[in-house]
């Protein structure tokens, strides 16, 4: 029975990813996971400088998720090499950094940094950032935005790249096709849906930011149907996400177009997720006579 999936020449022992900020960097879950079972580690977003993230109160609970406006803290690049790069070398499985960015400089000056790193397997570009040059409005809400930061990306990179797709757009296969066009090597989807909750008793908004993303099963719906539509438009392998709690989500992802799935949010409601996604799918293949999970992707 073969799990294993390949993107860009990368290969992975299954399908199952961390989805970036609901894992740490590893080590955060290193107690409770075996990373040495997983597809690959994603990490938090990492930016060229530390990042102090939005003011408190930044996360709420909602029906069927949460919402979050942390605001992308992070230590910087050279804390994140020396630490949690080191640490992920004890590890057997791949490793994605998920980098972030104010500006296009930005963004470029992580990936050269990260060029010589040899723990890193491919990078995810996270292009919901607001890019403060243009009023910030996200470089993954427009296309031609999307793709002139991929391009120049692509231009530097050293490690296949994966541009993480916002779902709040008019239309996600525009938007697949776009970083397909300027070079990306594959593309990750959905990123959260930006969201509000306002406390009543209160009288004000429950998230200092006012907004956050949202994420958690009530969004699956969603990002299933974007996956199909991103997967059906582009030729370039398709990473999902958005809601998967267990192997049945996962896999309802793989049949809509998906080479590989990141669990995200369950990781705060259950910290052994990964691994039971990663077992499911097994027990899943077993019991319906699947040889090869390849088999499953885009069937429909």
């Amino acid at each position: 029975m073969n799990t294993s999936v390949e993107i860009a020449g990368v290969k992975f022992k299954n399908p199952v990813m961390t989805a970036s900020g609901t894992f740490g960097s590893g080590m955060e879950y290193s107690d409770f996971v075996d990373l040495n079972r997983l597809g690959a580690v994603v990490t938090k977003g990492v930016a060229n400088i530390p990042w102090e993230g939005n003011p408190v109160p930044r996360v709420a609970e909602v029906y069927g998720g949460m919402l979050n406006a942390i605001g992308l803290q992070n230590p910087g690049v050279e804390v994140f090499a020396e630490r949690d790069l080191k640490f992920l070398e004890g590890y057997d499985t791949k490793v994605i950094v998920n980098v972030c960015g104010k500006t296009v400089e930005d963004y470029l000056e992580v990936v050269e940094r990260l060029g010589d790193e040899k723990r890193v397997d491919m990078l995810e570009i996270n292009v919901s950032c607001p890019n403060v040059k243009e009023g910030a409005i996200a470089f993954g809400q427009k296309a031609d935005a999307l793709f002139d930061i991929t391009e120049k990306i692509k231009k530097v990179a050293r490690q296949p790249v994966i541009m993480k797709l916002s779902p709040n757009v008019t239309s996600i296969a525009e938007m697949a096709k776009a970083a397909e066009a300027a070079g990306a090597d594959a593309i990750s989807l959905i990123n959260t849906i930006t969201g509000m909750k306002i406390d009543i008793y209160k009288k004000k908004f429950v998230l200092a930011n006012k907004t956050g993303g949202m994420s958690g099963p009530a969004i699956k719906p969603v990002a299933v149907r974007m996956v199909y539509e991103a997967s059906h438009a582009v030729n370039i392998p398709v990473i999902g996400m958005g809601g998967i709690a267990t192997a049945e989500d996962a896999i309802e992802f793989i049949m809509a177009g998906a080479t590989a799935v990141a669990v995200g949010a369950m990781n705060f409601h259950n910290p052994y997720a990964t691994i039971e996604v990663v077992e499911g799918i097994e027990k899943y293949m077993q019991e319906q006579g699947v040889e090869d999970i390849n088999q499953l992707r885009k069937i429909l």
